[in-house]
């Protein structure tokens, strides 16, 4: 079998687009990020999420600085999380778009302090903001975790090569 040739990038070609597609070659979850805000669910999608500590519960996000969502979320005392699911991949599109309605036909719930959760998801998340950090044309968003419920036999929605894609088992 032939090794199909690769071309290494030096610094000096490292645009925006070359980063975008090697950053793409690692799969990732999706997460929906949310909470009402004046009593209407708020948020967005992000694939930069990662869990940071067992002890204590602490996840991040890294949000880009040119978010218009954020913001409006970031003083907000609690954010919910929801690890997406392998068939909202239509879903996830609706929550990264700049235009109309996010939360359009979907089914969602609000917690008592108002964290917004998809309905359908893999895993559902509660969280509180802790600390943000720089990262150059993003933020890091280091959060407390305060709540978890999965949901056993759902499978996340993953996203690889901008493309979102479903789990097998490895033979």
């Amino acid at each position: 079998m032939a090794i199909p040739a690769h071309h290494p990038t030096t610094a000096e070609d490292l645009s925006a687009d070359a980063l975008r597609r090697a950053f793409g070659a690692y799969p990732t979850g999706v997460v929906a990020i949310g909470a009402l805000r004046e009593g209407a669910p708020d948020g967005f999608a992000a694939s930069s999420f990662v869990s940071i500590s067992l002890e204590p519960p602490m996840i991040a996000v890294s949000v880009a600085r040119t978010s218009t969502t954020w913001p409006r979320l970031a003083d907000l005392p609690v954010l919910g999380l929801s690890v997406l699911s392998h068939g909202q991949g239509s879903l996830c599109r609706q929550l990264a778009s700049r235009a109309g309605d996010r939360f359009e036909g979907t089914d969602w719930q609000a917690t008592a302090d108002g964290a917004v959760l998809i309905e359908g998801a893999a895993l559902w998340l509660t969280a509180r903001v802790g600390a943000v950090y720089d990262g150059g044309d993003h933020e890091i968003v280091l959060m407390e975790l305060l709540t978890t419920e999965l949901f056993p036999g759902v499978e996340p929605l993953v996203f690889h090569t901008s493309q979102f894609r479903e789990l097998s088992p490895h033979a």
